[in-house]
């Protein structure tokens, strides 16, 4: 049998244990790359996340700014219009004591991820690592909340001009490496952190697939690892798959993935793709 999943974030509580785990993609922007602007409002936004939840997410990870590539940034101040909205809408619909959820905030700015766990978020998923807003690092030390650290080569609106590497695989490793002793002497346990190597957050198409391939060495760090794939520009390369059209390839790519020993999907489609881990979880048995 499978050791079960279990994660543990802000205030002491435990994503699992579960065979898996699925943060569903929130987002409340009018650009994102699959479903910008299908939710672009609080009502709308508060709806599309107690759908998720519904649906099995164990975790909603809600998004004020885009990160396709070539996205604009959007002010600090948009984004907590944005995002706060929701995170104060869903944490309202039952105590904290008995939320069968997590909330997350994806998030790279400093001051929306003070504002969120403020108002009781439980997690901050960051592109950026801290890269962009060093003092980030700060704010995850004091609150001690779940924290997504990922790599990515840039920002959005420049991460795809020329991505280069000596070794994809190593490099990303080394920088998480350096990442990781600077959260912890920060403060922020080691029990609170997952990773993300980042898919399509400034890499080739060949990067990806390389990373996809060698997701065990990720693995060996002893971290959750979390597959950020959900209809990414990858399979229309990979597979013809035109933007609207890459569900197939997600759930295909997540199946194999969890074959492999990954934990962690943050998907889109909630529903299908706990389908899929339920299958990957009985045939790995």
């Amino acid at each position: 049998m499978n050791t079960p999943f279990s994660w543990e974030v802000r205030g002491g509580r435990s994503i699992g244990p579960a065979p898996f785990c699925i943060f569903g993609i929130v987002n409340v922007t009018p650009d994102s790359f699959h479903d910008g602007g299908e939710y672009n409002s609080a009502a709308a936004g508060i709806e599309h996340a107690r759908k998720q939840a519904a649906e099995g997410a164990h975790v909603l990870d809600i998004g004020g700014e885009s990160s396709r590539p070539f996205a604009d940034p959007v002010s600090l101040e948009e984004e907590i219009e944005r995002v706060l909205p929701i995170v104060s809408g869903v944490l309202g619909d039952c105590s904290d004591e008995t939320l069968p959820w997590a909330v997350s905030v994806d998030t790279y700015k400093a001051g929306t991820a003070a504002a969120v766990l403020e108002a009781g978020a439980h997690i901050i998923n960051d592109i950026s690592a801290f890269e962009f807003e060093p003092e980030l690092k700060d704010v995850l030390g004091q609150y001690k909340p779940g924290y997504v650290l990922m790599h990515s080569q840039g920002k959005p609106d420049n991460m795809q001009v020329a991505p280069t590497y000596e070794n994809v695989i190593d490099d990303i490793l080394a920088f998480f490496d350096k990442k990781l002793k600077a959260l912890t002497d920060a403060g922020l346990p080691e029990s609170r952190i997952m990773i993300d190597p980042g898919i399509g957050f400034g890499k080739t198409v060949e990067h990806n697939l390389i990373i996809l391939q060698n997701i065990d060495r990720f693995q060996r760090l002893g971290f959750p690892v979390m597959a950020g794939i959900s209809n990414k520009s990858m399979f229309e390369k990979v597979c013809g798959a035109p933007g609207g059209e890459r569900e197939n390839c997600t759930q295909a790519t997540t199946a194999i993935l969890a074959y492999r020993g990954v934990e962690v999907h943050r998907v889109h489609n909630v529903a299908k793709t706990r389908e899929t881990l339920l299958l990957a979880d009985a045939l790995r048995s």
